[in-house]
């Protein structure tokens, strides 16, 4: 039984069964077939469906922007800002999908020689409940343009969601069974990945998570792509546009409830500007409403689950208690709810949760460093290596500085976020493999080198 508790009161929204070994086989062999006669149409046809799951979307925009508040706690006009986004990639892809696909010349000495690409199958999809909507779309718009199947399996909290998109594909004309839900527990995931039917996984969510994937996806010597956590440091030099550094910081640290892999988390500042950004940061945390997400005027909604709210706790608390300093928030409030209020920490060093963990929550870890060449080990200091910015006005050496940090992108001058035209991931223990672009849509397809002597 998977339940979906509204982390604004606590109370349950809707139960749903669990899916049975003989469901999920059914569904397994149901979704190889459809995805075997999907490589059949023509990659122009495959492509044009996007357009139906995109105007699906902006239609509906309300009804599947309040069934994310009410699963997870997102702000409703940020669930408006995602099911938009959705939209988005599906129109880029519908677009730009067959120009990705078509065959490639190669240059070489002897005849005629090219790339074509090819679908691999069924592609399974182990998503997270943080952006309940984006992230199955960034997988599935260039996964099923390119002629593959998709299983989805969601995160038990946003089961309401994940059962809207399978019915999205089916109201879009997709064929019946080629897009399909998996209501299975994760400990269900590696025999769904054994299984012959499917070609490939791809997973967004914790490290542990992509570990169990890598390893079952591996022993079966099946493709994988992981898109895991992030403890993004934000440089913030003395040169810097202080208020836009601020402005952009608090933006990112506190999306989402600060539930996201690539919010700023780590905010490494130069010494002689440390107290005059960290007033300016916490002015910008100050000025954000935390509070009922289905408000309009809410900038902050609950943490997702209770479970979650209580893990951050601890992390500050630890940090709290190895020398960090409060500057504002850090307390749980009483009443109903999941909420964290925005909480800025200063004095963090390398050995605090603070430093060395990723904090899924509105927390903030000032850290002060000598100069640019120390912001930047302790920015590579991490075991992760998603996303990171920097702010300065000397562009050219903002440039020279994000070649320097090992993360899969970097902003400068503005926060880091995810773009259909881009490349999306990270290095180390942040995963592995892109999302989103051309290469994105080239991840789960056979690159196929033909030869004409």
């Amino acid at each position: 039984m998977f339940e979906s508790i509204n982390p604004a009161t606590g109370k349950s929204e809707a139960r749903y069964e669990a899916m049975s070994s003989e469901q999920v086989t059914a569904i397994l062999r149901q979704t190889n077939a459809a995805a075997k006669n999907w490589v059949q149409v023509p990659v122009a046809e495959r492509a044009e469906k996007l357009l139906n799951v995109a105007t699906i979307l902006e239609t509906e925009k309300e009804a599947y922007a309040l069934l994310m508040t009410r699963e997870m706690g997102k702000p409703i006009k940020e669930a408006r800002a995602e099911v938009e986004k959705c939209a988005w990639v599906c129109r880029y892809y519908a677009e730009q999908g067959t120009g990705f696909l078509e065959d490639e010349r190669m240059d070489t000495d002897d005849g005629e020689a090219y790339l074509s690409y090819h679908p691999l199958g069924v592609v399974l999809a182990v998503m997270p409940w943080n952006f309940p909507f984006w992230q199955v779309f960034r997988f599935a718009a260039p996964a099923l343009t390119a002629g593959n199947g998709g299983l989805l399996k969601h995160a038990s909290n946003v089961t309401g969601c994940a059962l809207a998109i399978e019915q999205i594909f089916k109201e879009a004309g997709y064929p019946e069974d080629l897009f399909r839900t998996l209501l299975i527990d994760s400990e269900q995931v590696a025999d769904v990945i054994a299984r012959p039917e499917l070609a490939a996984v791809t997973l967004t969510g914790s490290e542990r998570a992509g570990a169990a994937v890598a390893e079952a996806a591996g022993k079966a010597i099946k493709k994988s792509v992981l898109e895991l956590g992030g403890s993004d440091p934000y440089i913030v030099l003395a040169d810097a546009d202080l208020d836009l550094a601020a402005e952009k910081c608090a933006q990112s640290r506190l999306i989402n409830g600060g539930q996201s892999c690539i919010a700023a988390k780590r905010f490494l500042v130069e010494s002689s500007i440390y107290e005059t950004f960290t007033d300016k940061l916490m002015a910008q945390m100050k000025g954000k409403d935390l509070g009922d997400p289905e408000s309009e005027d809410t900038d902050i909604g609950p943490q997702a689950r209770e479970d979650l709210r209580e893990s951050l706790h601890r992390q500050v608390q630890a940090s709290l208690a190895q020398g960090a300093t409060l500057r504002m928030g850090g307390v749980i409030p009483e009443g109903l709810g999941y909420y964290y209020p925005a909480t800025v920490l200063t004095g963090v060093k390398p050995g605090m949760p603070a430093f060395d963990e990723e904090l899924f929550g509105p927390v903030a870890a000032v850290i002060e460093v000598a100069d640019a060449e120390e912001a930047i080990r302790l920015a590579n200091q991490s075991d992760y290596g998603l996303g990171s910015a920097v702010f300065t006005k000397d562009i050219a050496k903002a440039k020279s500085i994000a070649r320097r940090i090992e993360s899969g992108c970097c902003a400068i001058n503005d926060l880091v976020k995810s773009d259909p035209r881009l490349p999306f991931g990270g290095i180390k223990r942040s995963g592995y493999g892109r999302e989103l672009s051309k290469l994105g849509i080239h991840e789960f397809v056979n690159i196929q080198t033909v030869v004409v002597g």
